[in-house]
């Protein structure tokens, strides 16, 4: 893979046919896409298999993915955290017996406004942002009010078997991109909501400042690599501070020619972290580090092209036998990020600093 960036503008020929069609071949008639064959489905990853349809070029199958997750918005503006189960995939409406944990993760239902503004950013169609824009403002609004006035999002709504007051990191950090994107999207169509730029604001003082407001009743959750490194991807520590936090748990995370581990201590890297945390690279200007961390990622590919979940290398086996539908987006953003093939590829790299209008206004092609 050492030829994998001396192309620009276009996707290697044929390198990534096997992750778009695992993709497709897992999206349902409604538009749903589930995790993996039998799988459930949750909007955080639906969303984010819809942008890796979209940056691969099908944006009809994209958009069908959006439809279906407007379909079964709740009445609020939030969704289920996970379908197929007790929530029906076809429906969108609880089936189960009643006595099944009923969580709404608020990380889930915010990212839509990720994906919608990353639509956008590839086709340039204003309409895209119409079209969707009450789906994000619904359920951009009810996660919000779930923030504290310290800043941070508790992880679930107020629904029953949840510890209601806790707040989870790489969550928070993933809300923090939504906002921003949901922030973009309300400039471009001339909704001004003060309300959403000041909650982005007390987010990201919360992230930055305040580790104390996390993770409360989670002991081991900073063993996560996602906790490490979203802070960065999502924009939420930016420069200085982000070389040094990304430098600090380096050799904790990190397997030289592998990937990234999923949990510290464990002889497991997953696929899609170590796409994410390439972007996170790429958002902290160390793009040489981003490169080298992702051409690892294609030794991990099954015979028919698609990426495993991840890779036990103390069994020599992939772990689990599983070709999720997110770690294929996962490679094709990553790949999009540093390649910049479309005109989605800044989306995590731009970070939103200055006045939204100002940004809106440059952006906008059409």
């Amino acid at each position: 893979m050492k030829n994998l960036f001396l192309t620009h503008g276009s996707l290697p020929e044929g390198l990534f046919n096997g992750a778009v069609n695992r993709i497709l071949e897992l999206q349902r008639a409604n538009g749903a896409i589930p995790w993996f064959d039998a799988g459930v489905f949750d909007p955080w990853n639906h969303v984010e298999a819809a942008m890796g349809l979209a940056v691969a070029g099908r944006l009809k199958e994209a958009e069908r993915a959006y439809d279906y997750l407007a379909s079964v918005q709740e009445p609020d503006g939030s969704w289920w955290a996970e379908y197929g189960s007790a929530v029906s995939l076809d429906t969108g409406k609880y089936e189960g017996a009643g006595n099944e944990p009923k969580k709404r993760d608020t990380n889930f239902i915010a990212y839509v406004a990720v994906g919608i503004w990353h639509h956008y950013l590839l086709t340039g169609d204003r309409r895209v942002a119409e079209r969707w824009f009450p789906m994000v403002a619904r359920a951009i609004d009810f996660v919000l009010a779930l923030q504290t006035d310290h800043g941070e999002v508790r992880w679930t709504a107020p629904d029953p078997v949840t510890p209601e007051d806790d707040a989870l990191l790489t969550g928070n950090a993933s809300i923090y991109k939504s906002i921003e994107c949901a922030i973009r999207l309300a400039t471009l169509i001339g909704k001004k909501r003060p309300d959403w730029v000041a909650a982005r604001k007390l987010l990201g003082e919360a992230i930055a400042h305040k580790p104390h407001r996390f993770d409360r009743t989670w002991e081991s959750k900073s063993n996560f690599s996602m906790d490490w490194y979203y802070p960065v991807l999502s924009g939420a520590i930016t420069g200085d501070a982000a070389r040094a936090r990304l430098a600090q748990r380096w050799h904790e995370f990190v397997v030289d020619g592998k990937g990234v581990r999923c949990v510290s201590g464990e002889p497991w890297v997953t696929i899609a972290e170590g796409c994410e945390l390439a972007m996170a690279l790429a958002v902290a200007g160390q793009t040489a580090k981003a490169k080298e961390i992702l051409s690892w990622q294609h030794q991990w590919r099954a015979a028919d092209g698609a990426y495993w979940m991840g890779y036990q290398y103390a069994l020599e086996a992939p772990w689990p036998v599983e070709r999720p539908a997110w770690t294929a987006a996962a490679v094709l953003l990553a790949t999009d990020t540093l390649m910049r093939v479309t005109p989605a590829s800044s989306l995590f790299t731009d970070v939103l600093a200055s006045a939204p209008h100002e940004h809106a206004q440059r952006l906008h092609r059409g």
